[in-house]
């Protein structure tokens, strides 16, 4: 049995949820977003929250409820607060800084690395250090700020690079002589 799945996701004030089929539509602050949901599940909104339940007790059911339900609930929580991802970058000459819809990062290349912010995702740079990315939806937040930090990982030794603020970084001793 999921436990995930058996909670009801809970609709705050402000927030309106309405099914059409299978598909869900979750309005509110920040926008609307929808997620289908596959046929192995049943959607119902009633009483200021949304249930999902299973049809059928196969494996796959039960996969999708708790998943479905998951989902339902980064909606909401994307439409009322939306998603934050900061970083940080760490490295003698390392910096990023915002240029209309266009991230310029110095990282150590002979060239700087321009990266451009998809719709729906907004990009900040405060201090030259520190980038913070946010948007209403939780997948398209965590990719950005992957791809963003994929261009310079940080290294064991020195811990140059870009990391997530919260993230450690296991570190090595260097050479001996």
């Amino acid at each position: 049995m999921s436990r995930i799945g058996k909670r009801p996701v809970d609709l705050p004030s402000g927030v309106e949820a309405s099914v059409s089929g299978q598909t869900i539509s979750v309005k509110g602050p920040k926008g609307t977003r929808q997620f289908t949901a596959t046929d192995d599940v049943t959607l119902t909104v009633g009483d200021g929250a949304v249930t999902v339940t299973p049809r059928g007790k196969s494996k796959r059911a039960r996969q999708q409820w708790g998943m479905s339900r998951s989902m339902i609930a980064n909606l909401v929580t994307g439409v009322t607060d939306g998603f934050k991802k900061e970083l940080e970058i760490s490295g003698v000459g390392y910096r990023a800084q915002m240029q209309g819809n266009t991230l310029k990062l110095a990282l150590g290349y002979s060239h700087d690395v321009n990266f451009e912010v998809p719709a729906g995702v907004t990009v900040t740079a405060a201090k030259q250090t520190e980038i913070v990315v946010e948007g209403d939806d939780l997948q398209v937040v965590g990719q950005v700020a992957s791809d963003i930090r994929d261009w310079r990982p940080p290294e064991p030794y020195k811990g140059k690079g870009i990391r997530y603020k919260d993230e450690y970084i296991f570190r090595k001793e260097g050479k001996k002589k």
